[in-house]
């Protein structure tokens, strides 16, 4: 199978300030979750999980939907598919500005139509703490 790969400018949509006065968030696809969350449920209202700025990776585990998914490399290493640890390094060098107080983990097991009332509803969440750059991780 073949898909197309659509291509993007490198023009930003918005400005923004340098790197290093960017407060940063993390967004993965990864099912990702607190130990004492539920897993994610193949339901429209289950949807995404925030994660504390402060969690460690003996505190998160990955319901990803998938049965076929490796989880092999976040056994091995959270930041395979979820690098706090190196951008917590970047914000100490004052590469980045800082972290923001929580990250978020989306289920994509769901029809895209929602994603939009999702996007909003993180985006707003964002907002309030303050977050002007977001790593995109798609697992």
């Amino acid at each position: 199978l073949s898909f197309p790969c659509p291509t993007f400018s490198v023009t930003s949509w918005v400005d923004g300030p340098p790197l290093r006065e960017r407060r940063l968030a993390l967004i993965t696809t990864a099912g990702l979750h607190l130990r004492h969350d539920r897993p994610f449920q193949p339901d429209p209202n289950d949807s995404y999980r925030i994660i504390p700025g402060d969690v460690s990776a003996n505190d998160l585990v990955m319901s990803h939907m998938a049965a076929s998914f490796d989880r092999s490399g976040f056994q091995r290493d959270w930041n395979v598919i979820f690098p706090l640890d190196r951008i917590r390094e970047m914000a100490q060098e004052g590469i980045i500005g800082s972290l923001a107080d929580f990250h978020y983990s989306v289920s994509t097991a769901h029809q895209a139509e929602g994603f939009q009332s999702l996007a909003r509803e993180i985006a707003a969440l964002l907002k309030k703490d303050g977050v002007n750059a977001v790593l995109l991780l798609p697992v």
